[in-house]
């Protein structure tokens, strides 16, 4: 009862499915069926209903079963609205192609190709709530030729509320598109990973946390954490909670919190940094207790080691172990990457962070991928790769201050000391406290020869000693 007033608005009463057994059949008229909502300590969902009519807000919602930590994504194979007879198949083949990137992605499951194209010829009608294959997202659509190009159109339904989240028209030349050359399928690839990752924040942020499915938390968590704003990343911290209470024996909900102990000490915003470098140890070693051959909890083992202790060699051997698990971890190869960057060993970490991107095709923190990516670039002293990838990583997210520091360095040693000057002005309104000593005082680059060249950049930006 407890635990179901901390659900009820002013004046609501809720009752749960027990209690509603045991009233009988003539009190079920008066009640609001609110599905299974997740309660504090509670190893399940309990069914809930309120009592009487709601207020102008109800305070939760109804949820559909959770499923897991990730969501379920279908692509339906694009329909043919005509052409040569000979591209019937294109459909079948931009399906497949972008199935066999999705699978990669350790942040939502597919459904198979085998499956999906029993689907391919149902109208958009038939392919709302309820989903078939109880797919949580479907990507649909069609193509047409114009002479030797092909007009796609394609769609994104977040099938729960019957909504589209994402629609756009593109152009490909055909044979690129068959061969695997064309841009289309990974604009398509991105369009998932952006439109899922912004409905469910756009969920997680209008319901109340028991309500949610715990892929919606855990999307939504992961991308508050590196959103990097206090608020947020204060919500993230909430939403990783609520997963790992409803997960204790899942190790990617501990490798996160882990991360989530890391970023606070590196944007200061610790009370107690001793205290959050221990959290961050404990809670990777329990994700390794849970599952020793989880590829993100070794990457994270490795960004505690190499970020909060300084041992870049005890980081290299995790990230390796990383690796041997998943040698498509894109995690796991943009941090080592970055190690590599950290080290003045440019080339190394260029070649590992650019894999990291190819093999990200869905992500909620694309924008941290193109972040590292830029920091790789420095010190392979490609400063022009260097400001593009921290200006692509600030259109996602402004208020990554390691973003703007990166971008600030590259700027100073092109001979843009204007654009630098501009940069570290945008750095210290995200981070006013932020001095050359702080930053060297807890990079891994400071003791290598690149992290003086870094220190001297940002002292020439405006940054203070």
């Amino acid at each position: 009862a407890a635990r179901l007033a901390a659900l009820a608005g002013p004046g609501e009463i809720l009752i749960s499915g027990d209690v509603k057994e045991s009233a009988g059949l003539g009190f079920s008229a008066l009640l609001g069926d609110l599905g299974e909502c997740w309660l504090k300590n509670f190893p399940r969902p309990v069914r809930t209903y309120r009592l009487g009519p709601p207020g102008p807000a109800p305070v939760v919602e109804g949820v559909s079963d959770i499923a897991g930590l990730k969501p379920l994504v279908a692509v339906i194979p694009f329909a043919s609205r005509g052409g040569p007879s000979e591209h019937a198949v294109l459909g079948e083949i931009i399906a497949e192609e972008v199935i066999a990137s999705l699978s990669r992605s350790r942040e939502i499951d597919v459904v198979s190709r085998l499956s999906t194209t029993l689907l391919r010829d149902q109208s958009l009608g038939d392919l709302k709530s309820p989903s078939p294959l109880g797919a949580d997202y479907l990507l649909t659509g069609s193509y047409s030729f114009e002479g030797d190009r092909v007009l796609l159109n394609a769609a994104i339904h977040e099938t729960r509320e019957g909504r589209v989240v994402w629609n756009e028209r593109l152009r490909a030349r055909a044979q690129a598109l068959v061969a695997g050359r064309d841009q289309c399928i990974q604009r398509l690839i991105d369009a998932i990973g952006i439109a899922v990752t912004a409905r469910e924040l756009e969920r997680a942020r209008r319901q109340a946390l028991p309500t949610l499915e715990t892929f919606t938390l855990l999307i939504a968590a992961i991308s508050l954490i590196h959103r990097l704003s206090l608020s947020e990343f204060e919500r993230g911290r909430l939403m990783l909670d609520a997963v790992l209470e409803r997960a204790p024996r899942r190790a990617e909900p501990h490798a996160w919190l882990a991360k989530w102990h890391v970023l606070r000490v590196h944007q200061g915003w610790s009370p107690h940094p001793a205290a959050d470098i221990e959290f961050a140890r404990k809670s990777i070693g329990r994700a390794l207790d849970l599952d020793s051959h989880c590829s993100l909890a070794l990457a994270i083992e490795g960004l505690v080691q190499t970020s909060l202790l300084g041992q870049l060699d005890l980081g290299q051997a995790s990230y390796e172990k990383a690796l041997d698990v998943n040698p498509n971890d894109a995690l796991a190869w943009l941090l080592f990457g970055t190690l590599h960057a950290f080290r003045g060993e440019g080339r190394r970490a260029v070649k590992a962070t650019r894999h990291a991107l190819r093999l990200s095709p869905l992500d909620p923190m694309r924008y941290y991928f193109d972040s590292l990516s830029a920091t790789a670039a420095l010190a392979a002293e490609d400063y022009p790769s260097a400001i593009d990838h921290a200006r692509r990583s600030l259109r996602a997210n402004q208020t990554h201050a390691s973003t703007w520091r990166a971008l600030a360095i590259a700027q100073v040693l092109s001979g843009l000391h204007a654009d630098a000057r501009k940069s570290m002005e945008s750095l210290l309104r995200i981070d006013p406290g932020l001095t050359v000593s702080g930053w060297l005082a807890r990079s891994p680059s400071a003791a290598y020869p690149v992290g003086a060249r870094w220190a001297e950049a940002l002292r020439a930006a405006g940054l203070p000693d």
